[in-house]
Formats: C-alpha cells, structure tokens, sequence
C-alpha cells in the first residue's frame, strides 16, 4: 500500500519550468531553455546547468519574480490526483530542482504536505544570479527522499514517484511505484509505468 508520494514540480505537477517563465521575461528564454533541455536529458551536471542557468537571470526584479510565480499553470489533472491520494491517506511531498517561489505558491492551490526546492537570491529587490537550497544536485532527490522515509517510517514498497527528467532518477532508485510522466527518455527506461499523456488523472487507476 503507498503511503508517500513524492512529485517533481516543473514539466510534472505545473505545464513548464518555471526558470524558463522567468528567464522569458529576462530576455534569455533561449538560452536558458536550451540548458534546461540538455539537463533533463541527462546531458549536463544538474548543478552546473542550474547555476549557470540562474546566473542568467541576474537582474530580474523580485517583483516580476513573484507576479510570474504567482500564475504559474498547473497540469491538467493535478488538483483531483492529490485530492485522490489525499483521500487515501497517502503523503504527498514535492522535490523540485526549482524553487521556493513557484512550489510555495502552488501548494496553496494543490495542498499538498511539503515542498523542498531552490532559494534565488535577492539582493536590493533584484535576483544576483546565486541560488542555494535543498535541491541542487543530481542525487538530491534521492538523498531527501531516504530521510523522509526514515523520519516516517515509511519503507521504499510503500513509496511511489512522479517526474519527467534525469534529475528525477535518483528519487526512482528509492521507490517501488516509478512513474514517469510525459518523461525524457532516460528516466522513462528506469520506471515502472510511462504516462504519455498530458493528464496527471491518468495516474489515479495505478494508486
């Protein structure tokens, strides 16, 4: 029986990235967005491309930050599938390589129990292009997660996990159910389930 659920945020529980939202209003969504494809892919560091990513968006008033944070889109789907597993009783705890100012918002919208992600810097109201939090790594995921299921007593049989990119891999080491979810190829080759469609409710016949 699962009793914890952990989602990736972007491309998985919100339709985008958030970083590439706000590089867009930057002035280099193509650039970061490229990044962010190669990332995902597996082709790059996940460290590296993030922080070479957010060095990007030096600059960018907190302001804009917040309004684009504000009105993020959610994926069709992901109210009814939390209120589905929030139903069962199942855990749901968010991991995303983003950040703080886009989880945050849309846990209030999707009531989900804990977020971990990504702090931008802030400086004079204005991003420095630094970044610092509980998720800048590749085995960040899968690190974080292990401490959950100890802290909880909750066993890796018991555990099931949402995403769509490389940096999702070693959160799938540590659980039974894999899903992935409209997924980059490297991470679809490790799941138990691949949802090709763009509706998380897709998810509900599986739990």
């Amino acid at each position: 029986m699962i009793k914890l659920c952990v989602f990736d945020f972007d491309s998985t529980l919100m339709d985008g990235e958030t970083i590439d939202f706000l590089a867009q209003a930057h002035g280099v969504g193509e650039e970061v967005s490229a990044i962010t494809k190669r990332a995902m892919a597996g082709e790059l560091d996940f460290f590296e491309s993030l922080t070479k990513r957010v060095s990007l968006l030096k600059g960018l008033s907190t302001e804009k930050v917040d309004e684009i944070c504000e009105n993020l889109p959610l994926m069709p789907g992901a109210i009814e599938l939390i209120a589905h597993l929030k139903a069962k009783g199942v855990k749901i705890v968010v991991f995303s390589g983003g950040f703080h100012a886009g989880i945050d918002r849309a846990q209030k919208r999707l009531k989900f129990d804990a977020g971990f992600a990504n702090i931008l810097h802030v400086k004079e109201g204005k991003l420095t292009g630094l970044v610092g939090g509980e998720m800048m790594f590749g085995f960040s995921k899968g690190a974080m997660m292990q401490n959950l299921q100890n802290l909880l007593c909750i066993s890796k049989d018991e555990t099931m996990s949402v995403g769509d990119g490389a940096n999702d891999l070693s959160m799938f080491e540590h659980s039974t159910l894999k899903i992935a979810f409209c997924a980059n190829e490297i991470l679809k080759a490790k799941a138990t389930h691949c949802i090709d469609k763009k509706d998380l409710r897709e998810i509900i016949n599986l739990v």
